[in-house]
């Protein structure tokens, strides 16, 4: 029987309030396996609590003696630490067609949602946490952050246009992974996780194919997601698509 696992995940000025898309991506992989954990709450300027994983950033594990840190490295330990529990890939194949949608994610889905939400970021970070947040951000940007985005609800058709291959699959299956949710459905389901846990801007309209995906995956898990929306007071996928 596997002892407590501890999880540390970015938490805002409110610690129910756990929005790193990655940090998600680890959530549900350990609900996933039905692993017993702690979710501990961390702020960006924490870097030395993560000193014992040689990591700055999280998501971070430790399970007994072993740290690991990064979303996917995080499942793939799991996955091969613990055979026994349900698979988080499904397989080689999978976890290969997993490791492509994370880096979709990455590279394009998350790089187009962080301007709409950055505002909403900045006011939901811990105030120790916000001169980190502006100088790293600007640094990024190269603007001042009022600069990025000074028009969210004009962002969103191009952010939406984005899901066109998520939708064609969606269409004809309840989870990108298939029948069930898999971690291929945990990585894009993280930067909605991301998306609704700082901002109350609908990511998506309400007829959207994928908001019906994304009413799904906040019940996977015996409803971790719409625990955790609940509990930031924001609000679950029917509402909080426009």
């Amino acid at each position: 029987m596997p002892g407590m696992i501890t999880l540390y995940e970015l938490a805002g000025a409110d610690a129910p309030r756990r929005f790193s898309p990655y940090c998600w991506r680890a959530r549900m992989s350990l609900r996933h396996k039905g692993l017993a954990f702690e979710g501990v709450p961390w702020r960006l300027v924490e870097k030395d609590r993560l000193a014992p994983a040689g990591a700055k950033l999280v998501p971070v594990i430790r399970d007994g003696e072993t740290w690991v840190h990064d979303s996917m490295a995080i499942a793939e330990y799991l996955e091969e630490r613990y055979p026994d529990r349900p698979s988080l890939f499904g397989g080689t194949h999978g976890a290969a067609l997993a490791r492509f949608v994370a880096a979709w994610t990455d590279r394009t889905v998350q790089l187009h949602a962080s301007k709409p939400i950055l505002m909403d970021i900045y006011a939901s970070l811990d105030p120790g946490d916000r001169a980190y947040f502006r100088a790293t951000r600007e640094k990024r940007f190269g603007r001042r952050l009022e600069e990025v985005c000074p028009d969210p609800k004009a962002e969103l058709p191009a952010f939406r246009l984005l899901f066109e291959p998520a939708r064609r699959v969606l269409a004809k299956q309840a989870y990108l992974a298939g029948a069930a949710p898999n971690y291929a459905d945990y990585a894009l389901y993280g930067t909605f996780m991301w998306w609704r846990m700082v901002s109350r801007l609908p990511p998506l309209e309400r007829a959207d194919v994928l908001s019906a995906w994304l009413a799904r995956m906040d019940q996977a898990c015996d409803g971790e997601g719409a625990r955790a929306l609940a509990a930031a007071g924001m609000a679950p996928a029917g509402e909080a698509c426009g």
